[in-house]
């Protein structure tokens, strides 16, 4: 029994048994790690269009500043871009050393604005016509056409991306995120405001404060199917680390908590904490893996953008095209990739929301093509009718 095997077995977990007829033979210790971000994020906060006037017209109270020197403002990066500030001290480090890009105007082709609906096509990775198997995800046929793969989804049940012929184990992480100030503080804070002139503003406050979040927690919980919080990915992504860089060559981890229709915020707020939390655990994964960090690509998506225009609420709503994130110790990064046009109304989807001109299955294929030294044919297999297409990142 090897040690992977011991591993799985004192969890409880089932190991991988693979049933696919296509092999091909991987790079000798790559890896990749796929992090979905469930609830559609706001790619356009954190890839900012600063040579972008209808940008800042548009978001007159979330937009992020163009660069400059404070810490407020975006980060430059190339080609009119700008990174939000709050990846500064994790994230951009590793754009600066060529091991981050960013792939925008991405995503899938189904319109359908719903993050259930959105969440199956993509991990299912079918065609978006003709018949569809709900039971077979795209890194579950990866795993099958992998000689030797070891699969793992770091996640409380097995998610559809990782279902299908090859018996893929996975492992609860779970973390509950604590809302900034809870029902014991809110009290305390009124009370200072007691008999005051602001004391009927500040009740009024957290009286909106409460309704908002009852009619959207729901939506916000269901959006999120479970996932981890962004709150905790730090400490998980470290044991994921550790648990991959010795044992699993393919992994999967889904974080929630980003469906931002009220009180987003700009460079400071909700969306930036979040930010701020995925990038400590990115950079927590990236140290924990050591040298195997050269040999290891990680991909962030999600299931869609939202509105390129700010809402009444302070936010966004639902949306389409969205911004890919690939990271690695050897990819050639410090790019923007892929197809882009300028940002102006002309070239909104829909007269709201960022175009798809990168649909995910062509880049993600292209990108394991490359990684792993697929044939046409393997990447067929994992997504049917789609074309692969080599954005050069490996």
């Amino acid at each position: 029994m090897n040690r992977r095997e011991s591993l799985a077995g004192l969890a409880g977990l089932s190991l991988a048994v693979h049933t696919g007829r296509l092999f091909a033979a991987p790079e000798a210790g790559s890896r990749l790690l796929l992090v979905f971000l469930r609830g559609g994020y706001d790619a356009a906060s954190l890839l900012v269009p600063t040579t972008s006037s209808f940008y800042y017209e548009s978001r007159p109270d979330i937009a992020i500043a163009k660069p400059a020197n404070d810490l407020v403002s975006c980060l430059p990066l190339v080609d009119g871009w700008g990174l939000h500030p709050a990846l500064r001290e994790t994230l951009f480090p590793y754009f600066q050393n060529s091991e981050l890009a960013f792939v925008p105007f991405a995503g899938t082709h189904d319109v359908s604005r719903s993050h259930f609906e959105t969440q199956d096509s993509m991990e299912m990775g079918q065609s978006l016509d003709g018949h569809r198997n709900y039971g077979s995800g795209f890194l579950n046929r990866l795993a099958s056409v992998l000689k030797g793969s070891t699969p793992m989804a770091f996640t409380e049940q097995l998610p559809l991306v990782f279902q299908g012929d090859a018996k893929v184990p996975n492992t609860v992480l779970k973390s509950l995120n604590k809302p900034s100030v809870d029902a014991r503080q809110s009290n305390i804070i009124a009370s200072m405001y007691q008999g005051t002139a602001l004391m009927g503003q500040v009740s009024d406050g957290f009286a909106a404060r409460d309704e908002v979040m009852h009619e959207l927690s729901a939506e916000m919980v269901a959006a999120s199917r479970n996932a981890i919080a962004a709150k905790g990915f730090e400490l998980e992504a470290r044991r994921i680390a550790r648990l991959m860089k010795d044992n699993f060559n393919l992994g999967f981890v889904d974080v929630g908590g980003w469906d931002t229709h009220v009180g987003q915020g700009a460079a400071t707020g909700y969306l930036a904490s979040r930010f701020d939390e995925l990038g400590q655990g990115l950079k927590a994964f990236a140290q924990e893996m050591g040298a195997a960090w050269r040999t290891t690509t990680v991909v962030v998506l999600s299931e869609f953008g939202r509105t390129f225009r700010q809402n009444g609420n302070r936010g966004t709503d639902h949306g389409h095209g969205s911004v890919v994130w690939v990271l690695g110790g050897g990819i050639r990064g410090q790019r923007i990739a892929g197809q882009q046009v300028r940002v102006e109304p002309s070239t909104l989807f829909q007269n709201r929301d960022f175009p798809v001109l990168n649909e995910y299955r062509s880049v993600l294929g292209g990108l394991f093509q490359r990684q792993f030294g697929l044939t046409p044919e393997h990447v067929e297999h994992i997504f049917p009718g789609a074309r692969p297409v080599d954005l050069g990142l490996l």
